[in-house]
């Protein structure tokens, strides 16, 4: 059973006539305003061969949509461990200052300013599904750009990275901290790092039919997303269980609205406070605004999380989210204290602002 508040009607026919166009499958969508869950929908197909129904329990991965919810975490060691996202990586990680990258702070890390979106030379791809080894070659690796200088968009290396400097200032892995300290006390159905009890849960995905429009292609570019071996093996259990900030947080769209309305609330959790305003403020504040090396757009990068500047987050100029391959999106707008969470395993070519999405976001304000 799906619900819809009265007067979000709109929002309701738009997900139900997108779910009935060609290539549809299945997906979720959820809004929340000030704790109260103004639309929760779901449905089509989990699988391919359209034999499994989607469920209000079926989780998805939402990829890059995964990296607001690792920076909040993460975000929360400022709190509880001391963590200082001014302070440079090696500080923590001696071992990343290799080849340059000393004086790379944390924040900049954070803000895809690090000069490692890829590998420029082959790696074996088996290290994807290794975190610890994967984050150690990216320590010994030189950057493809001076550290600090540009934004390129590191889709998959950035969470490798983000969760070595979690267990070094914590002690914990930062998937083990997200379950354990917000989301088993609070009920919400998101993991990085899915136990195996849950993979029957999982929906199937339906790649892409094309490849998204990167612009002029470049040796960052192709080191980011196109060569051999730019990604891991995507879909195994082993992919599952693993803990990949940047790409494999699996959820419902609840779950992803639920995480993502702490930054609609300030750092808080219905009356929970999870960021302190000095946290809050150090990973949302501008990090860099300019053209993005990776990405074909101008990005507006925070620590871990992206500006409205483009218009895909809704009409506020001051919301905040992130779009994962294929669709999926988590946006904030805490002027509104609205959240949202859009996830499907019909995956489209757009790189960001899938328009789905975008479409759905549109009429929840439309409703308001």
């Amino acid at each position: 059973m799906t619900r819809v508040a009265a007067g979000f009607e709109r929002v309701a026919e738009a997900f139900t006539r997108q779910l009935g166009e060609s290539g549809a499958l299945g997906a979720g969508f959820c809004a929340i305003q000030n704790g109260v869950a103004l639309v929760d929908l779901w449905g089509g197909h989990a699988d391919r061969a359209r034999s499994r129904a989607w469920a209000q329990d079926t989780l998805v991965p939402v990829y890059s949509a995964t990296k607001p919810i690792a920076a909040l975490t993460l975000a929360r060691l400022i709190d509880t461990d001391g963590l200082d996202l001014e302070a440079p990586v090696a500080s923590l990680w001696p071992e990343f200052g290799a080849h340059g990258k000393d004086a790379l702070t944390i924040a900049e890390w954070l803000s895809h300013q690090g000069g490692l979106p890829g590998f420029a030379e082959p790696i074996d791809t088996a290290l994807w599904l290794d975190p610890p080894a994967l984050a150690a070659e990216l320590a010994a690796r030189a950057p493809m750009w001076a550290p600090g200088t540009a934004n390129g968009y590191h889709p998959t290396t950035w969470g490798y990275a983000v969760g070595e400097i979690f267990k070094r200032a914590s002690g914990r892995t930062l998937g083990a901290a997200l379950r354990e300290d917000v989301c088993a006390p609070h009920d919400i159905e998101f993991w990085i790092g899915l136990p195996d009890s849950e993979h029957g849960r999982v929906a199937e995905i339906k790649r892409p039919s094309r490849l998204p429009d990167l612009g002029p292609l470049t040796p960052i570019k192709r080191a980011a997303f196109l060569d051999k071996w730019a990604s891991p093996d995507r879909g195994g259990a082993e992919w599952r269980r693993v803990e990949i900030p940047s790409a494999n947080g699996h959820c419902t769209a609840r779950a992803l609205a639920q995480l993502m309305s702490i930054y609609a609330q300030s750092g808080a959790y219905e009356v929970e406070t999870m960021l302190s305003a000095r946290a809050f403020g150090a990973l949302t504040q501008r990090r860099r605004f300019q053209d993005d090396l990776v990405l074909p757009f101008k990005l507006d990068w925070r620590a871990g999380v992206l500006g409205n500047n483009l218009g895909f987050f809704g009409p506020d100029a001051d919301a905040l989210g992130h779009y994962g391959w294929g669709g999926s999106c988590g946006m904030a707008d805490g002027a509104r204290g609205l959240s949202i969470g859009y996830v499907t395993n019909a995956q489209s070519h757009h790189l960001m602002g899938d328009p789905r999405a975008v479409e759905l976001i549109e009429a929840v304000y439309a409703c308001l």
